[in-house]
């Protein structure tokens, strides 16, 4: 699981802010340092308030996927930021 900000309280984008345009059947690459890329395919997105966000999401169990969470519309300052995320799963994929 990766989770990162869409943007900073400046209002720069971060780099999760691409995930807005991620659709099923994306490839995603992964890059780790030291070691060969991994290649994921998403299959799902879904936006969820943030209470409720499944435990599902942290699951260390079953084949192993990839999820991507950020902060998702709306944006509401005297509440604290953004009140939903945004949730991408994708599953390992052939290069």
């Amino acid at each position: 699981m990766l989770v990162g900000h869409v943007d900073s309280d400046t209002g720069a984008l971060g780099e999760f802010a691409a995930l807005y345009d991620v659709r099923p059947g994306d490839r995603v690459e992964v890059r780790r340092d030291g070691a060969r890329p991994v290649v994921y395919r998403v299959t799902s997105r879904t936006t969820v308030p943030k209470d409720d966000l499944p435990s599902s999401v942290f699951r260390r169990t079953d084949a192993p996927v990839l999820t991507l969470i950020t902060c998702a519309p709306p944006f509401v300052p005297e509440q604290g930021g953004y009140l939903s995320n945004l949730v991408v799963t994708a599953q390992p994929s052939p290069a």
